[in-house]
């Protein structure tokens, strides 16, 4: 049997990726947050939180403390470059690699700011290549991982560059902090296609999702920190009907 998936978790209601980005785009489109913003206070919660996991899990200060940062090419690889950048200024030694835009096109605005912004706080800044020898040995010397790559968008098994990073990250078996949800997990069920990040610590942006409280999830999710990332509560309208939001 079954165990069946909360509707609360710490007083948080549990949500799908579909109520997620809904509430997403209402804070955007009808409450007028600036999607810059809400990147920023992500970033910035996973770094303290990561900051926190260092020192009391793994009794480790930050300070010079090698972090390699994976980023995805979407919103999910933005909250990476800020977490990185936040990271640098609290003393330690970060790189991040993040993966080319598809074909012909480009990162988001968001994403492109982030980049800028992780460079000049002195972030090593690498896009990702397809042979990822130099990823390797980073990896290889690093005490912490951060998970950016595959936000609450993605769906299907993961594909490509990133399929790789995942496969060469899980591989280094360094502890991981996982930005939202372990690269590979559906947000929603719990359940994934074998190729998926082993997080010791997930932080979750705005609500937890119902697949990081899945039976199946919980070796994948590690501790689970619900992090406010400044929706308003007007945003939250969309679930009020099943909610006490």
């Amino acid at each position: 049997m079954k165990t069946p998936i909360p509707d609360e978790y710490q007083g948080f209601p549990v949500v799908t990726a579909a109520e997620m980005q809904a509430v997403d785009r209402r804070a955007i489109d009808v409450c007028g947050v600036l999607a810059l913003d809400l990147m920023e206070n992500a970033g910035r919660g996973v770094a303290r939180e990561t900051a926190i996991f260092l020192e009391k899990r793994l009794s480790i200060k930050i300070a010079d403390t090698l972090i390699t940062v994976c980023c995805g090419r979407g919103n999910n690889g933005g909250d990476g470059l800020v977490a990185a950048r936040f990271l640098k200024e609290m003393g330690g030694e970060v790189m991040a690699y993040i993966a080319p835009p598809k074909r012909e096109g480009s990162y988001t605005q968001e994403v492109q700011t982030n980049l800028t912004r992780a460079a000049e706080a002195g972030v090593s800044v690498h896009q990702a290549s397809e042979e990822l020898v130099e990823l390797d040995v980073r990896l290889r010397s690093s005490a912490l991982l951060v998970d950016a790559l595959l936000g609450t968008g993605s769906s299907g098994k993961p594909a490509g560059l990133i399929h790789k990073m995942i496969q060469r990250m899980t591989k280094s078996a360094k502890p991981t902090v996982a930005i939202d949800v372990p690269s590979g997990l559906n947000p929603d069920t719990g359940y994934h296609s074998g190729v998926v990040i082993q997080a010791a610590l997930t932080c979750t942006l705005g609500l937890p999702k119902r697949g990081l409280l899945a039976a199946p999830a919980q070796r994948f999710v590690g501790e689970l920190k619900v992090l406010d990332i400044g929706f308003p509560t007007a945003a939250f309208a969309p679930l009020r009907r099943r909610t006490r939001i």
